[in-house]
């Protein structure tokens, strides 16, 4: 099972930790969702998802503030000695001193968060569920063409990287060439990404490794991109018969999740790059609601019934 340290979940939200002496090199978290403990505090303990972070917002931190000092301490230790990972306090809220005492004896990190409740929840949800996603690599490039996330797959030596170097001459962004990491954030969404040790770096059969980053600018490069298209570069077959009208769309599955596809046969003086660019844009006009292929065929089929009726 993935799992994310705790540690790069403070440096990445910019969590305060108010128990620095426990070691947190141990600690990883497995469950992208969270827990905010207000049964748990009033001390129902049954189905407690004690595997999730745990956030005590401003209505739990006033409902302990209004206990007495007993009472706080006991619903306090009954929640945090059940084997939790963390506890993030939020909306400027901060555990008083019995807190971070029964904390240390359980060596339970407590952090605080200036993010109000619903901000901080949103964006550790989203961010775990990239983090936790189902991932897998695959042998392609992925590229941003006006905003549209355009992957390149084919057999090694086809002629994807260079597809994607006249891209980035043309002002579209490079994320990731020869390995690809699709994370399955959602059913409905894949996002693709470059391994650290690649990213930024396309390589050209009889020039090597290129930094595109450095020659081109931070302007033609990206991080991770939503894969919106797949298109498949494929040698010439004389005896196949190729889609020429495009009114039926055919997809592929990575991960349970199917993407548009388009099968691109590769003939000499064929402009890739053109090709490319006109897929996605035309691939956007059809979230937008407009089909080409479909009004042509709507043209064809008014003409034909428009020619019978003047017969």
């Amino acid at each position: 099972m993935k799992a994310v340290e705790l540690s790069k979940i403070i440096e990445t939200l910019n969590l305060k930790n108010l128990t620095p002496d426990i070691d947190l090199d141990q600690i990883k978290i497995e469950m992208p969702d969270i827990n905010r403990p207000a049964l748990q505090l009033a001390g129902y303990l049954e189905h407690f998802a004690t595997e999730r972070v745990q956030i005590i917002g401003y209505v739990e931190y006033t409902y302990l503030m209004h206990l007495t000092r007993e009472e706080k301490i006991k619903s306090y230790e009954g929640f945090i000695s059940k084997g939790i990972p963390c506890v993030v306090f939020t909306t400027q809220t901060t555990a008083d001193e019995d807190m971070l005492a029964l904390a240390e004896k359980y060596k339970v990190p407590t952090l605080q968060s200036e993010r109000t409740t619903s901000n901080f929840m949103a964006e550790i949800i989203r961010w775990l569920n990239v983090q936790l996603a189902p991932c897998i690599s695959i042998h392609g490039v992925l590229v941003d063409v006006y905003g549209e996330g355009v992957l390149i797959m084919g057999e090694s030596g086809i002629g994807k990287s260079e597809t994607a170097l006249e891209l980035i001459k043309r002002g579209h962004r490079l994320v990731s060439d020869d390995v690809v990491e699709l994370r399955k954030v959602s059913d409905e969404t894949l996002v693709g990404s470059a391994p650290d040790i690649t990213r930024h770096f396309i390589e050209l059969r009889g020039i090597g490794i290129i930094d595109v980053k450095t020659l081109f600018g931070v302007g033609s490069v990206k991080n991770t991109q939503s894969i919106d298209l797949v298109i498949k570069l494929e040698e010439w077959d004389r005896d196949k018969e190729y889609d020429r009208l495009g009114l039926e769309q055919k997809y592929t599955e990575f991960l349970g999740n199917k993407v548009a596809c388009h099968g691109i046969p590769i003939r000499p003086g064929r402009n890739l790059a053109i090709i490319v660019e006109s897929a996605a844009v035309n691939h956007r006009q059809k979230k937008m609601g407009y089909n080409a292929a479909q009004e042509l065929y709507n043209r064809v089929q008014a003409n034909m019934t428009r020619k019978r009726e003047e017969r």
